[in-house]
């Protein structure tokens, strides 16, 4: 048995379905009487409405949630926040909203309550991911970490089969990366495993039918373990190379996760043999990163970085980039391997693991 650390951030989690009844129980658990609900403006509308249920017709909510967490939006969502006096914040959406939550958390010690409605797994961790300037920074503070989180199944169901899948594939890729990171060990392999199985099969499952609620049920579940193992492991390259792409050229966040996951797995894949057993027992393959690859393409996932908006000729700045500040990462970062990994990811190519 391999010597381990294991870290177990706070967590109170209530998970299943019709759970979001007790959002005003957990406020008054939390001690919160006037919080800030946060949104996308694609989902204003629906959490308007939860909101209100809640605190009538003076709820405060704040609408403008963005992918990446621009700094310029969390200053201007913290003046709300502040001359507000509201008590507590309430994070309803996927990774740009509970991104927000945790920007402004950090900046004013207020509990916050997630209700993901995605599979995006960042309201398990103490990471954030803030842009400024087209770079994006990574901070890993216990105070980002949600109080509580409200898994409720039934507000999966109206996510599109195709958001649910890439989503899905960002939660796999925290899991992946999980199994070969500094901080692994045991306990959250153990529960790596069980994501990425529970993943894997479940996103073909709501691609063929978004009304199969088993489906819906299990990929919030992988997403769940997918968030604590990122957590609690940490990252390595694949992340690397997603925040560099992601602050230099706004790129979609799950669908840069979708396409380079592969590519990255491959890229890992000689330095990391007891990882890649484990990924073919969970996966049901003999080559892990192709089956990944297949994965995307059974979802509609864009094919490449370049489809989802990365311009042409970038590949070296990206690769330069990823060189000058490097995550740790079990295969020294070689230039003329990176090249090929960004390459293929931009082109669209399957991934190859035979280096």
């Amino acid at each position: 048995m391999q010597d381990f650390v294991y870290k177990s951030n706070r967590s109170h989690v209530i998970f299943g379905t019709g759970t979001i009844a007790q959002l005003g129980a957990e406020l008054h658990r939390l001690g919160s009487k006037k919080p800030l609900f946060l949104s996308t403006p694609q989902q204003s509308e629906q959490v308007a409405g939860m909101a209100a249920a809640f605190g009538g017709e003076n709820t405060l909510l704040f609408d403008k949630a963005r992918m990446h967490t621009p700094s310029d939006i969390t200053d201007e969502a913290e003046k709300i926040l502040r001359e507000s006096g509201a008590d507590g914040l309430v994070a309803i959406g996927g990774g740009s909203t509970i991104g927000l939550g945790k920007a402004l958390a950090l900046r004013s010690g207020l509990p916050q309550l997630v209700v993901p409605t995605t599979y995006a797994g960042s309201e398990m961790t103490p990471i954030l991911g803030e842009t400024a300037n087209g770079e994006k920074r990574t901070i890993n503070d216990e105070r980002v970490l949600p109080n509580a989180v409200i898994y409720d199944v039934d507000l999966t169901m109206s996510l599109p089969a195709k958001m649910a899948g890439l989503s899905g594939m960002n939660a796999i890729a925290h899991a992946v990366e999980a199994l070969y990171a500094r901080e692994a060990n045991p306990v959250t392999s153990l529960f790596a495993v069980e994501a990425i199985g529970s993943l894997a099969r479940a996103l073909p499952d709501i691609a063929a039918d978004p009304s199969d609620r088993e489906a819906r049920g299990n990929a919030l579940y992988g997403a769940w373990l997918s968030g604590i193992c990122l957590g609690v492991a940490g990252m390595a390259l694949h992340h690397k190379l997603c925040h560099t792409l992601g602050g230099m050229f706004d790129l979609p966040h799950a669908e840069t996760h979708t396409i380079v996951l592969p590519h990255a797995l491959a890229y890992n894949s000689v330095a990391i043999p007891g990882t890649m057993d484990k990924l073919r027992l969970a996966l049901q393959t003999d080559d892990p990163a192709l089956e990944l690859y297949k994965i995307g393409k059974s979802i509609g996932a864009p094919q490449g970085l370049k489809s989802i908006g990365m311009p042409a000729e970038n590949v070296e700045r990206v690769v330069q980039a990823a060189l000058a500040r490097p995550y740790w990462n079990p295969r020294p970062l070689e230039k003329a391997g990176l090249t090929e990994l960004v390459g293929n990811a931009y082109e669209g190519a399957p991934p190859r693991s035979d280096r």
